[in-house]
């Protein structure tokens, strides 16, 4: 089982690639978003999404809930990193 540290760590070392990000929305429903990897902070990572795909530009989440795997985020291969 991986630390908080070390998701934050994998997550820095993959700021400006393509995500792939699978939340649970509640009664049996999972949310999947897909958008750029932007930023990092101390308690929360922080996903652009594409503006012609979703209603709103950003989304974030907790290391925690990778932690407890609530959420889960794959790269997406083909992506290669981009500036942020």
């Amino acid at each position: 089982m991986k630390t908080i540290k070390e998701i934050k760590r994998s997550l820095e070392e993959n700021l400006g690639r393509t995500v792939t990000v699978k939340a649970n929305g509640g009664r049996r429903k999972t949310i999947e978003r897909t958008g750029m990897l932007e930023k990092t902070y101390p308690s929360v990572f922080v996903v652009r999404l594409d503006q012609d795909q979703y209603a709103f530009e950003r989304v974030s989440y907790s290391y925690t809930d990778l932690l407890t795997k609530s959420v889960e985020v794959s790269l997406n291969e083909s992506s290669e990193p981009k500036s942020v």
